[in-house]
């Protein structure tokens, strides 16, 4: 069955979060765009209105109408069910009907696994009189035809009571598959704490636009946020304090493999980040030993970076290291463990070279890739090793060189340029909201660049994707998240998603405007950008 933690609290995320901040932050929580005539049946979504832009587009033929008699149709397979009760339990607080997913019959909504040019994650959506049918060749396409599928219904459908349709999906053909196969979002959990429940509610928001990755920032100088058995004080000490002093938090190992479980059934991948060998003051603040001069360090609630590092000299620093990547590896699924590597001022050059070659072979011996910020490039990244890149586009050409050169070399990219994708950056100066130091980025901004051109003379099939991080030195609620990554974060999925020929910046702002009405149905609260052309869900 679909997971409803999030939308029986809809309403008190938006009471909580975005409805109390609307006014300081000038988000629009108002509600669906205004009924049509009574007499007067509205026209379906256009295929080709979807964000991300499918690859390809066929309109054609007479609509389908979901009505009290459609069924929801899967194959044998437990895998297409799933899917088929995950869209069952989007569509009936809406529209009311029964929805019975089954395996027997024809017409309505078919959701089959077979044979075709889908790839892991494609998909073909046909639609026409007599129904809706979504092929895909693995469960993950499946789940991504039916983010198109709820797109082309109206926006009311996401909304937790009954609402009056017609339900109509527009005929014709979708073919569709992804540019990129890493298509991410990161979110910082670190600086200020978010509850399972919250964590929960972004996986739902970044799975509507066929994300596949949730990269986690489990620890940092503010705050340590997950169970490690053989060191315990990491969580119930260094776990104790975020950003501004508040009570900060933890994640429990049955919370975390919560995590992991549901956002496997959104078809996202966590990357786990334990940042090293800077970013560590929770760390050294939780155990003496861990310090060089055997001296722990008071707790940090400042937002300063650059300024902790573990002692690369003492062997017990490599105890830990491997203690904690053995814990975090046994309770992550997926492939990759990300070990930071960013902003290490306070290692000496030399040190964080030897540091690197010693705990990279430790990440593959206990079965993941190892992942690191594109400092990482400055030391000896393993083979099979990923990077992320996250520079400016002032920053020097010798570090640019440096990471493209990693790149002919065979160390896969991941690029997450700040200037354009960290989503905590300010639209404008009067942002209320989050940082500066890379610029302002606006929605044009953040979405007006080319992932397979960006990194002179990195080659194209370096490039492994995009991931949009959201650092929340300044976030500290879901309303919070929601307004700094709406409407960026569906720009950044797009670039990761769609094929480079459709990306046309004025074409995007009008589908993008379009999504508001969802939006404010599932009570995402956003940024109103002047760049787009928001339609008026005012009246």
């Amino acid at each position: 069955m679909r997971e409803r933690c999030v939308r029986p609290h809809h309403r008190t995320f938006r009471l909580l979060g975005s409805l109390l901040l609307a006014t300081a932050l000038g988000v629009s929580v108002t509600g669906a765009a205004p009924a049509a005539a009574e007499n007067r049946t509205p026209a379906p979504v256009p295929l080709d209105r979807v964000v991300p832009a499918p690859a390809s587009v066929q309109p054609g033929g007479s609509p389908y109408r979901i009505t009290r008699g459609t069924h929801i149709r899967t194959d044998g397979s437990r895998e297409a069910r799933s899917v088929g009760q995950y869209l069952a339990d989007v569509l009936r607080p809406s529209t009311g009907y029964r929805l019975p997913v089954t395996t027997h019959g024809h017409g309505g909504i078919q959701l089959r696994l077979g044979k075709g040019p889908f790839g892991d994650e494609g998909y073909r959506l046909r639609s026409g009189r007599s129904g809706v049918t979504i092929t895909a060749a693995r469960p993950a396409g499946l789940f991504h035809g039916v983010q198109t599928l709820r797109q082309l219904l109206p926006a009311a459908v996401e909304k937790d009571s009954v609402q009056p349709g017609p339900w109509l999906v527009a005929g014709g053909t979708i073919e569709d598959r992804p540019r990129f196969r890493w298509r991410g979002a990161m979110l910082d959990v670190s600086r200020h704490f978010f509850s399972v429940a919250e964590v929960k509610r972004y996986i739902d928001q970044i799975a509507l636009y066929k994300l596949n990755k949730l990269h986690l920032h489990l620890s940092d100088d503010q705050g340590w946020r997950i169970a490690i058995d053989s060191w315990p004080r990491l969580a119930t000490y260094g776990g104790s304090t975020e950003v501004g002093g508040g009570p900060g938090g933890y994640y429990t190992k049955a919370d975390y493999k919560e995590i992991v479980r549901y956002a496997a059934s959104r078809h996202l991948e966590v990357v786990p980040e334990i940042d090293m060998p800077g970013h560590t003051n929770a760390a050294l603040a939780s155990y003496a030993p861990l310090n060089c001069d055997g001296v722990a360090p008071p707790l940090y609630t400042g937002t300063a970076v650059g300024f902790s590092s573990l002692c690369v000299g003492k062997e017990i620093t490599y105890d830990f290291v491997e203690d904690v990547i053995r814990e975090v590896a046994a309770l992550t699924p997926g492939r990759y463990l990300h070990i930071g590597g960013d902003e290490a001022h306070a290692t000496p050059h030399d040190e964080y070279v030897t540091f690197m070659d010693r705990v990279q072979p430790v990440v593959a011996k206990y079965g993941k890739t190892v992942i690191g910020w594109h400092q990482l490039t400055g030391a000896n990244p393993a083979p099979g090793a990923l990077v992320q890149y996250w520079g400016l586009d002032r920053t020097s050409d010798a570090e640019k060189e440096r990471v493209a050169a990693a790149a002919r070399n065979g160390t896969g990219l991941i690029l997450s340029p700040a200037d354009r994708v960290y989503l905590d950056m300010k639209y404008d100066k009067n942002t209320p909201l989050g940082l500066s130091w890379a610029g302002y980025v606006e929605v044009q901004r953040s979405y007006d660049w080319d992932p397979g051109t960006y990194l002179p003379g990195a080659p194209a099939s370096a490039i492994r994707g995009v991931e949009a991080p959201l650092w929340t030195e300044t976030l500290e609620n879901s309303g919070h998240l929601e307004f700094m990554a709406f409407p960026r974060l569906p720009g950044v999925a797009e670039l990761g998603w769609s094929p480079a020929a459709t990306h046309d910046w004025a074409d995007y702002r009008e589908r993008l405007a379009a999504q508001a009405p969802r939006w404010e149905a599932l009570g995402i609260g956003y940024y109103r950008s002047p760049q787009v052309p928001w339609p008026d869900t005012t009246g």
